[in-house]
């Protein structure tokens, strides 16, 4: 299983929220460059970044961070976060950044999201859907929407996107274990999309029942964080992807 660590910033820190609540935020570490380069060091080759104060702002604001994370470190990074145009894709496609993650804009702009396939291509455009209780979060997860994930992920396939990151908000941060039946189920219903495990994870043993339900790559943030999942043992489930 290809395994993404992430590390959320607020503030010029990695933090990580508890079920999505900016009120519940826990400081991982004052510097997420040094964060980052450890994760490297480690052997791990793909970052996912989460630009916590771009989410809620609803434009990018730890560009300057993220771009020296991708100028000093070699991993392949994904960014998240208030990324709502082309320009701003761009930016950060220009600037280092492998893949960009859109959330809010899939939602309340879709045509961004075809406009971003068309011009950027499937393999550097990643839409992230959020939930809870099956319908879609926006605004770094503090407005709720009517739409069910999966509609918005079956308009989204229907536009070219083939790989979803999928948040169970009421995992996230949690420690409580991934929704492995709603993850499975969205996989199955979409089986040319790689559905992206992310919220919740706590141990292997999460990490192999998400393996044995088809999904092929997971994003670890509190567990690596708290060293229920040290790097080590993230990078030898990595390197036994397949």
């Amino acid at each position: 299983m290809q395994i993404i660590p992430a590390i959320d910033l607020k503030n010029q820190k990695s933090v990580r929220l508890y079920q999505g609540d900016f009120r519940k935020t826990t400081v991982i570490n004052d510097s997420p460059l040094d964060q980052a380069m450890a994760i490297e060091d480690a052997g791990l080759t793909n970052l996912h970044l989460v630009d916590l104060d771009g989410a809620k702002s609803g434009r990018p604001v730890n560009r300057a961070l993220i771009e020296q994370i991708c100028a000093q470190t070699k991993l392949k990074v994904e960014v998240g976060g208030g990324i709502r145009s082309l320009s701003q894709i761009n930016a950060y496609l220009t600037s280092g950044v492998s893949r960009v993650i859109l959330g809010s804009a899939a939602l309340n702009d879709p045509q961004v999201v075809q406009r971003a396939i068309a011009q950027f291509g499937a393999d550097q455009i990643v839409v992230g859907i959020d939930g809870l209780n099956g319908r879609v979060a926006v605004s770094g997860w503090l407005e709720q929407s009517s739409v069910e994930m999966s509609e918005l992920m079956g308009a989204m396939v229907a536009f070219g996107v083939t790989t979803f990151i999928v948040t169970d908000i009421s995992r996230d941060g949690t420690m409580t274990g991934p929704n492995t039946d709603q993850l499975k189920k969205f996989q199955s219903k979409f089986p040319q999309a790689t559905v992206v495990a992310s919220g919740g994870i706590r141990n292997v043993a999460d990490l192999k029942e998400l393996e044995a339900a088809g999904i092929k790559a997971a994003i670890v943030g509190k567990a690596m964080a708290t060293g229920d999942l040290p790097l080590s043992v993230l990078t030898g489930v990595n390197a036994n992807v397949g």
